[in-house]
């Protein structure tokens, strides 16, 4: 038996060993690009969306809005069968830009579309705080008896600064609202945090540990900040470079470390850094070194530490 609250081994609480537990065995989650925009690009917010943002640099190749959804994911799955062949359930991830800025008929269509496709259990939906309300969360209620449901919301920052820096749109009172409004409808929450955005300190990245701990939140994704061609962010760091944490691979780690040992320890752990191919790099990065190499390198770490998620938490 394990002496972590998680119930395995690992020195964190695991996205996989969850999914093992929860479902017997690996779900792998299907990207679709299903053609929508955020309220920061078509002018309803602002303009020209998030300053680090190029979807590009991270879609996979197979996710394009021009295709259906069920071509998406049949594609997704002959993509995934390459690295994941034991993977037999899949999650439709509705993945660039906000899923739910649309009218409530048109995220029916498309989500029921996704969930008629063999062998998908569940829709992870990405999305922004300020792009959900009551009917909507109404609707993923009524699926979560038959089928997985999260709202994803990138958070991406605690800091109202930060935010309206980035051209966000949104405020941090924002993303407390809508995790708190989606969990009292029972529908799991996952979040998305960057480290590195120009004018955090590694204090005040830090500190964001226990502001999250805090709130509703199932699981949630670190991504390391890349800056990436093509961006407003790639310009400002041109310029300003001095306004920006940059970490190397070694300090990222303990980094990261750092922020898990702060974290409250029901709160899973999907992905500890983001992943870009290097064509995409403006600024600084970590070579070729794959996800999977760098979560070895943290687990080690750990144990070299004698650490593990929430060991200093603070409440």
């Amino acid at each position: 038996m394990s002496r972590f609250p998680w119930g395995h081994g690992r020195r964190f609480n695991a996205y996989t060993e969850y999914f093992k537990e929860n479902f017997g065995g690996r779900v792998q989650k299907l990207a679709i690009d299903a053609g929508f925009t955020c309220p920061n690009r078509d002018g309803w917010k602002g303009s020209g969306g998030c300053t680090y943002c190029n979807n590009d640099a991270f879609n996979p190749s197979y996710c394009h809005p021009g295709k259906s959804v069920g071509e998406q994911l049949e594609e997704g799955i002959e993509f995934h069968k390459k690295r994941y062949r034991r993977a037999m359930r899949y999650l439709a991830y509705f993945q660039p830009y906000s899923n739910t800025y649309a009218p409530l008929d048109k995220l029916k269509e498309i989500c029921d579309q996704a969930l008629a496709f063999p062998g998908i259990i569940g829709l992870v939906i990405g999305t922004r705080p300020d792009c959900i309300d009551e009917e909507k969360l109404e609707y993923f209620a009524s699926l979560k008896s038959s089928h997985y449901i999260v709202l994803e919301y990138g958070l991406e920052s605690c800091y109202n600064m930060t935010l309206q820096r980035i051209n966000r749109g949104h405020s941090f009172e924002d993303s407390v609202k809508a995790l708190e409004m989606t969990a009292a409808y029972g529908i799991k929450t996952g979040v998305h945090m960057i480290f590195g955005l120009p004018g955090e300190s590694r204090e005040m990245m830090l500190d964001q540990a226990n502001i999250l701990s805090a709130l509703p939140i199932n699981n949630i994704k670190f991504h390391q900040l890349q800056i990436i061609n093509n961006t407003p962010m790639a310009e400002e760091y041109r310029n300003k470079p001095e306004d920006f944490v940059h970490f190397t691979l070694e300090g990222y780690i303990d980094f990261i470390i750092d922020f898990v040992e702060r974290l409250n320890p029901g709160v899973v752990i999907e992905r500890f850094a983001g992943e870009v191919p290097p064509r995409y790099l403006s600024g600084p990065g970590w070579g070729l070194i794959r996800n999977d190499q760098v979560l070895a390198m943290i687990e080690k770490r750990m144990e070299e530490r004698e650490t593990w998620q929430g060991r200093m938490r603070s409440f």
